[in-house]
């Protein structure tokens, strides 16, 4: 009788050949390394890989794999810094438990997003948010100068323009306004957080902005934050700053409620 394919057997070919049947090569923009270190990190994240699984051999890897065993070695050691794996002598590579990983990894976030987030990073993501964004919004009512002053009143523009909050155009311009006012603190720390999760915010404004409150609601209480801001009122506009992100909160708890209704009637 013929043994069980292993989990590598089961998953790798299916993740790491072309579109054309191939394994990886260095074609288009990314480098060997490089989509070997994506298919790696969505194995992982996506549970191809589970916590606490030990990976193959270096040569069963670079073998099933078709790259070089320094591309893969280059790979492990990033998993490494990353915190998602653990090489040990005799004992191999083991896939670390999540709360180990750096999720604020572009490649880690990308996959994070590609895969399909749990409610515990989106609700993470609100955390965060709650202690950052109202006291950049405080910051920023006395730190901004006229060009930042102009970059969150042209993103409140394009937030009124976008005329429904189920679009593409608002939630873009959502980012914009919440990433303006954080660069317009002056605090490089928020500044650099910011940056790092561009891509996990928009993902977020796009699963809150289908949620309950209003067009008028929002505009109305973005318009609170930029007035604030404008008039050189730090404690109002942190106050109104603080009521977005707790709206937020609620719409993601609604959005995710229906999210959860949506695949149990499917």
């Amino acid at each position: 009788m013929k043994d069980e394919p292993s989990l590598l057997e089961n998953v790798s070919m299916t993740r790491i050949l072309t579109e054309h049947g191939e394994p990886i090569a260095p074609r288009g923009k990314r480098s060997v390394r490089e989509a070997l270190l994506h298919c790696l990190i969505e194995m992982i994240v996506s549970g191809a890989f589970p916590e606490n699984f030990t990976l193959p051999n270096e040569a069963e890897l670079t073998e099933r794999f078709g790259v070089s065993r320094t591309s893969l070695r280059e790979a492990m050691q990033y998993l490494s810094a990353l915190g998602m794996v653990r090489s040990r002598t005799r004992a191999g590579t083991t896939i670390l438990p999540k709360e180990n990983w750096n999720y604020l990894d572009p490649i880690v976030l990308d996959v994070m997003l590609s895969v399909g987030a749990d409610e515990a990073f989106y609700s993470s993501l609100i955390e965060a948010r709650q202690l950052l964004e109202p006291a950049a919004a405080e910051q920023a009512a006395t730190n901004a100068d006229a060009r930042q002053l102009y970059q969150i009143s042209k993103a409140f523009e394009n937030m009124v323009e976008a005329n429904s909050r189920d679009t593409e155009a608002w939630s873009r311009a959502d980012l914009e306004f919440h990433t303006a006012i954080v660069n317009a603190s002056g605090n490089w720390v928020y500044r650099q957080f910011a940056s790092a999760i561009q891509a996990a915010l928009l993902a977020s404004f796009r699963l809150t902005n289908r949620a309950s409150q209003s067009h008028e609601q929002a505009i109305s209480s973005h318009y609170a934050v930029l007035e604030a801001i404008r008039m050189r009122q730090p404690e109002a506009a942190r106050h109104a700053m603080e009521q977005i992100i707790g709206a937020a909160r609620g719409e993601l708890t609604e959005a995710l409620r229906s999210a959860r209704s949506d695949l149990t009637q499917s």
